[in-house]
């Protein structure tokens, strides 16, 4: 197998690019490294085109070294033929490898296992090869009788013939390959209600779909009920059609042993391969799934750290609850954390009034610019006697709606009780609400990227798939960004390229014992922090009002010379390619050059949508068809995004309703966090549902 062939062919990216990325990857070098100042040698391949790569190639390898695995183990029991060896050889996936190893795996006793200790190997390919006359059957079946070995009938013989066929039907990979196409193909998925309790499967309680059409999100659902044991789910195949298959292959007209044959290959196929297939199958459509889950968790979960920052902006956040209170927690432009309190705003008419007293004298006295609410329990509820506030005062404050997924869990972690030992865990949640609307990069990686709440299903998910998956679009944002030497947490600084969480606490300490850097050279004298990895942190690494003016941009040091080069000449009215060969850099790398040197500083965050700010409120009652809102998209699932209006409950735009033209999904039309127009089709008070369009708006 050529791996450089295959990965060629399924990238359709050019070979040289290809290598080179190997290369680079084979060297330790980090993908954001690669992605951004490796352009020349990678073609300018993205960061999750480079991640995809290395997964694939990660995989090839794996298939690889199994290959030789397998030929050994079977080669130990010498049985590797020729035409099997170029089977293996020829394999494509992990579980092609698996069924050609199947039958020689070790087992535990079966009833196969057994007849074959009985002796009778040899009397199920007699029957197979199907060349005994009738009349001389029954004196070879006479031979295997054998009392010692429990046999004492030709029946008995037969019947432990049967079930070493079975299991070499079942075992055969060419019948499973064949038989699992088949049901894949023409399968039914079917799902039935353990009892007639309403549920929120309620809809699966007598469901069917075939399996080529069924969609991802239905398949988590299905799974999830059959977990929670409220459903029953199995896979319907035509039976008659695979076991016509099996024994067109097997049989040879009219001989002698055909009926026993027949018999075996139905108990093979009944108790044996279609249990072994539905359960292959059932958890080839969970892998499908939770792909597609992980990669709409990721795409939500990039639009959400890279929402544009609130800067300088002094915030009143408030974590509502009802029993509990309200906890409000001021900070001011910098996320310093200023006061805090707790209101009750759902409580008695004399305990709201205090409440609203409390939050105005916050307002005033600490010059709030805005509020942000916690999207959790109460939310709605306290945005009411917010809205109520922000009108009775003569003030220019406007309010948001902050989702605080993940903020409990960040309140009692060692990083918010290093960050305010001090303080109740309640109030570290409020500010934690605050700091993510200030800067939602810096906030949201102090708490694991699964808790961040935008995907479906995630607890259902394989964990360690999704866990690298996201961690990999959160350091693809933190070094698309760039982080700031002298003021980054920990948590930030550990997603920069080539920073170890080790060597990001050491960074950290030196900062809080020697002051604050002044270049990125100082990075070397850092313990830990050797040339290798100063290769790969140090471009995305910025410092404020440095030494070295470049230190603070995204030029990398090793092209320090470069952009020096470029402010000593007038490049702007210069050809890109007459000055590439000029000054012997690559196009790309030239071109990003130049615009750190016109942007030194820059955010990229700044280009992006900002977030809705509200004066006002809405309610349910408030609502008609046809009214014509704006919001902001909350999350993006397969069959639709749910979008913040301004009352309880988000309302949802079905797939069908994003767009008059055919889209395969949601995310082909918007993202977390995009400001939308939307109308509303149909309100459903009952429930707290709210049905959204965007067609025509």
């Amino acid at each position: 197998m050529d791996i450089l062939e295959i990965l060629v062919k399924e990238f359709k990216i050019k070979q040289k690019f290809v290598e080179n990325v190997i290369a680079l990857l084979d060297e330790g070098n980090t993908v954001p490294f690669i992605a951004r100042y490796r352009k020349e040698q990678t073609g300018e391949m993205k960061d999750e085109t480079i991640r995809d790569l290395a997964d694939r190639l990660n995989y090839l390898r794996n298939l690889e070294s199994r290959k030789e695995e397998v030929k050994r183990l079977i080669g130990e029991q010498e049985k590797l033929t020729k035409e099997l060896e170029l089977e293996i050889e020829k394999a494509q996936t992990l579980q092609r490898l698996d069924d050609l190893y199947r039958p020689f795996r070790q087992k535990r006793r079966t009833r196969g296992s057994m007849a074959k200790e009985k002796g009778l190997e040899s009397l199920a390919h007699i029957i197979l090869e199907q060349k005994i006359e009738e009349e001389n059957l029954q004196n070879v079946l006479n031979t295997y009788i054998n009392e010692e070995k429990g046999i004492s009938s030709a029946q008995e013989a037969i019947a432990g013939a049967e079930d070493i066929i079975a299991e070499m039907v079942s075992d055969d990979p060419d019948y499973r390959k064949d038989t699992k196409k088949i049901i894949e193909q023409s399968g039914i998925i079917n799902s039935k209600g353990v009892d007639e309790e309403t549920s929120v499967y309620s809809m699966y309680y007598d469901y069917k779909e075939p399996i080529k059409s069924i969609a991802n999100h239905r398949i988590l659902a299905l799974n999830r009920g059959e977990k929670d044991k409220k459903l029953k789910v199995n896979i319907n195949v035509d039976e008659n059609r695979i076991l016509e298959l099996i024994n067109i292959k097997i049989l040879k007209r009219d001989s002698t042993t055909k009926e026993i044959i027949k018999r075996a290959v139905e108990d093979g196929w009944k108790r044996l391969l279609f249990p072994s297939l539905e359960r292959e199958i059932r958890n080839d459509l969970k892998e499908r799934a939770e792909e597609d889950a992980i990669k709409v968790f990721s795409e939500n979960l990039k639009p959400l750290l890279m929402q544009p920052p609130i800067k300088d902006k002094n915030i009143l956040a408030l974590d509502p609850g009802f029993r509990t209170g309200c906890k409000v927690a001021v900070i001011d432009g910098t996320g310093k954390f200023l006061d805090n309190a707790v209101v009750y705003p759902t409580h008695s008419e004399k305990i709201i009034e205090k409440a609203k007293e409390t939050l105005k004298s916050f307002i005033e006295k600490y010059d709030i610019d805005i509020v942000a609410i916690g999207n959790g329990t109460a939310s709605r509820e306290t945005e009411s006697l917010v809205a109520e506030i922000l009108q009775e005062l003569n003030k220019e404050v406007s309010y948001i709606i902050v989702s605080e997924a993940g903020a409990s869990i960040y309140s009692a972690s060692k990083i918010g009780i290093k960050e305010f030992p001090d303080l109740d865990v309640t109030i570290r949640g409020a500010i934690s609400i605050g700091r993510r609307l200030q800067d939602p990069l810096a906030e949201l990686v102090k708490i694991e990227p699964k808790h961040i709440g935008v995907g479906q299903y995630q607890h259902d998910l394989n964990q360690k798939k999704l866990d690298e998956s996201l961690k990999g679009v959160v350091e693809e944002c933190v070094n698309k960004v760039g982080v700031d030497l002298n003021t980054a947490s920990p948590s930030l600084l550990s997603y920069v390229a080539g920073l170890s969480n080790k060597v990001a606490e050491t960074l950290v300490s030196t900062r809080e014992e020697k002051g604050k850097f002044k270049s990125r050279k100082e990075l070397l004298k850092v313990k830990g922090l050797g040339p290798k990895t100063f290769q790969q942190c140090a471009g995305f690494l910025r410092i404020e009002n440095p030494k070295n003016p470049l230190d603070n941009t995204g030029v990398h040091p090793e092209s320090y010379d470069i952009a020096l080069k470029l402010l000593e000449i007038e490049y702007k009215d210069k050809d890109i390619e007459a000055l590439s060969k000029d000054l012997n850099v690559g196009k790309p790398t030239l071109i990003d050059i130049i615009e750190e040197l016109e942007k030194p500083g820059r955010d990229p965050r700044d280009e992006m949508i900002k977030p809705l700010l509200r004066q006002d409120v809405l309610n349910l009652d408030d609502l008609k068809i046809d009214m014509i809102l704006k919001g902001t998209v909350r999350n993006v699932v397969d069959f639709g995004a749910f979008v913040d209006i301004g009352v309880k409950e988000d309302g949802l735009v079905h797939i069908s309703q994003l767009s008059n033209k055919f889209i395969k999904h949601p995310k082909d039309i918007v993202t977390v966090g995009d400001i939308v127009e939307v109308k509303i089709i149909d309100i459903d008070k009952g429930k707290g549902r709210i049905s959204l369009t965007m067609k025509e708006v």
